[in-house]
């Protein structure tokens, strides 16, 4: 059997790789249209920070890797442009071979995403970058070490708009930001994003709601980005308004699409094709508590259902529960992490939701270091089930979201979840965890 595999990212890297393990006499083909492969792409922002570091330095497996060892027939600068489903084969083009055409047996779609460009003048100037792909990451440090840039504006407030403000800070470069929203991260209550709009304007990084970008012209060797509310002067503009996946070939050969025009696909990863399966940033999914279809393009999602369709086309049916979308991202001092669903999310998904905002602290109060943590929780009047919640704080907010995560998952309700059994030590935590307290404070409050 012959698998095929269109992409050759965190999905399509763990898939090829495990189906290989799986089935060692499969033939496996990887069609990847860069020369990159199997790379962190989460930690861009934090190399860009760091003026010595090599990009490559994000690579965790190189090409000749899968081909040496794993025996993966992995083809680089490899573009599909058209999926025949009527005979099983996809064509594209290859930057050094001309045109082809593989034939497969079965076909994983791991095309990913693409950033969102905003339509404008001038968005395809040498000074406006955006970070998506490793090659994005080498533009943009090429252009910082290549010229003096001490302003940037960045368009956009999501986890990488706001991940790249501080690698801006780190470089010395004075940042603003604007966002199309009247909110910053609007999945947080108000008090929260608060606290994130302080950390950034604290460090002197500008921030600028309900504005968006009209245009971005060349003028006296610099860049002049106009916007909603102001003209920005600047020597570089970063796009990061989100992203989109990359569905095109999909939607050509007449699959169906879900939530974003992501591709849509069952618990099992296949599409509406029974022989071609879609996974990664390109993938629709299920939502744990809603069983609806959403699109969260996630990390850890990718590889998992990377995993789950090797498994699926070796024989070991593989099917996945969902998503709950929880993520986590550093802002300058601060950790913010989020799981489950918002009070706003659960009210349209149906739900009778009742949220909590406390504060507490990071460590025992007499212990040095610790620091004010803010924890929002999220439940369902009737049910009492937890439902979701966010933390902000300078520690202990990045690792205290997968407790919530875990029951999330386990569909706790607010009574189990304050009887669980949870460490303490002073460097650590109060005797009654953040995550306790404010499970106690939203019983008093159901």
């Amino acid at each position: 059997m012959r698998f095929v595999i269109i992409g050759g990212d965190a999905a399509g890297m763990s898939a090829a790789s495990r189906a290989k393990r799986n089935a060692p006499d499969l033939e496996v083909i990887v069609l990847e249209a860069t020369t990159d492969v199997s790379y962190s792409a989460c930690g861009m922002p934090y190399n860009i920070a760091q003026s010595e570091r090599d990009m490559n330095d994000l690579v965790v497996r190189h090409a000749k890797v899968f081909k040496e060892k794993q025996g993966i027939d992995l083809r680089l600068g490899h573009t599909v442009e058209k999926i025949d489903r009527g005979r099983k084969a996809v064509m594209g083009s290859a930057s050094e071979w001309g045109t082809f055409e593989i034939e497969y047996d079965r076909l994983l779609i791991a095309t990913g995403a693409r950033p969102l460009i905003p339509d404008i003048p001038g968005n395809d100037l040498p000074g406006v970058k955006a970070l998506k792909s490793l090659e994005d990451g080498r533009r943009i440090k090429d252009y910082l070490a290549a010229n003096d840039v001490k302003q940037a504006l960045i368009v956009g407030m999501g986890y990488i708009g706001l991940e790249m403000a501080e690698a801006f800070h780190a470089r010395g470069v004075c940042t603003d930001m604007i966002e199309m929203r009247p909110r910053l991260l609007p999945y947080l209550p108000e008090e929260m994003a608060a606290l994130v709009r302080k950390e950034l304007e604290d460090k002197g990084i500008g921030v600028h709601l309900g504005a968006g970008i009209k245009a971005v012209e060349s003028r006296d060797g610099r860049l002049a980005a106009q916007c909603d509310q102001a003209e920005f002067t600047v020597d570089m503009v970063l796009m990061a308004a989100g992203i989109t996946p990359n569905s095109e070939i999909a939607a050509g050969a007449g699959l169906d699409l879900g939530p974003g025009k992501a591709v849509a696909v069952d618990r099992f990863l296949r599409t509406s094709d029974p022989d071609i399966y879609a996974a990664g940033d390109c993938a629709d999914a299920f939502h744990v508590l809603t069983g609806s279809r959403v699109w969260i393009p996630l990390a850890l999602r990718a590889n998992r259902a990377g995993w789950a369709v090797a498994d699926n086309i070796t024989g070991s049916p593989a099917e996945l529960p969902g998503i709950m979308g929880t993520a986590v991202f550093k802002v300058l001092d601060l950790e913010v992490a989020r799981t489950g669903l918002s009070v706003e999310e659960a009210r349209q998904a149906g739900f009778d939701p009742v949220e909590n905002l406390i504060q507490s602290r990071s460590r025992a109060h007499s212990h040095p270091g610790n620091t004010t943590i803010s924890v929002n929780l999220v439940s369902d009047q009737k049910s009492r089930k937890l439902l979701g919640g966010a933390m902000v704080g300078k520690e202990g907010a990045a690792h205290r979201i997968n407790s919530l995560a875990v029951a999330l998952h386990a569909g706790m309700t607010v009574d189990d979840f304050f009887q669980c059994d949870m460490a303490y030590a002073p460097p650590f935590s109060p005797v009654w965890d953040p995550l306790l307290t404010a499970a106690n404070q939203m019983l008093k409050k159901l």
